[in-house]
């Protein structure tokens, strides 16, 4: 079988060059065997790489959020002020290791001295790693990053953000549903910005039947740090994970 003419680059391939082409080929459709092949390779490798960095790393909770509400923000202050509360309960804080929420996040913990987590992307030049990692794991793949940000996280965290934000909150929410995943909490921080799909859910979605009432119960929607502190710390206690307590 002849390889078939490559695909022209997405425009974020001006900036990490031929490479950045990787994942939109593999979902494109099929490829001549050698290049399947070798993705298949880049993959694992990718996997390894992450379970090599994190594995000796204590329990986390990771924080989902928009790399585009910057230190101007609301939004900002707020997430770094929770992180750095989360921190003191001795969990590690785990982010897409961006800018935005994931750089406030990120930053919170190393304000009280927590250990920081960025699991990075080479998506566009908004996702530059930010400052406040003391450990990063790269990634190409989306689905490979966002295995690494379950994997090893005990609570989530969703500050406001936009797809990629709603990805990872109905990512984490299937796999506990379908079973793939403990019943970890899931809190979405800030009511005003998250009552919307909160009454959505509630609403349509349950009223109808497409999910269940405990689906919905999985969820605790707040404003409130001290409210977020004792869901994820009780839920630590209760899985006796060493070094986590309020």
């Amino acid at each position: 079988m002849m390889d078939r003419p490559p695909l022209p680059l997405p425009p974020f391939g001006k900036t990490f060059g031929a490479e950045a082409s990787s994942e939109p080929r593999l979902l494109a459709g099929r490829d001549s065997r050698a290049k399947e092949f070798a993705r298949v390779l880049r993959i694992s490798r990718e996997f390894v790489d992450g379970f090599r960095a994190l594995h000796f790393v204590g329990p986390c909770v990771t924080f989902f959020g928009s790399a585009r509400f910057g230190e101007d923000t609301p939004y900002y202050v707020a997430a770094r002020a929770l992180a750095a509360e989360v921190a003191r309960t001795g969990f590690n804080v785990m982010t897409g290791g961006g800018p935005g929420l994931m750089e406030a996040a990120n930053r919170g913990a190393k304000d009280v001295g927590g250990y920081s987590i960025g699991a990075t992307i080479d998506i566009a030049a908004e996702e530059k790693t930010n400052l406040y990692l003391d450990k990063v794991v790269r990634f190409h793949y989306f689905f490979a990053r966002k295995v690494i940000l379950v994997k090893y996280s005990y609570g989530f965290v969703l500050l406001p953000g936009g797809y990629g934000t709603l990805d990872e909150l109905f990512e984490a929410l299937t796999l506990m549903q379908t079973g793939r995943l403990h019943d970890f909490p899931v809190v979405l921080f800030g009511e005003d910005y998250w009552s919307g799909l909160l009454d959505w859910l509630s609403g349509t979605l349950r009223e109808r039947g497409a999910i269940s009432p405990a689906d919905v119960d999985r969820l605790t929607i707040t404003d409130d740090v001290d409210r977020v502190v004792e869901v994820l710390a009780g839920a630590g206690e209760r899985l006796k994970l060493p070094g986590i307590g309020r």
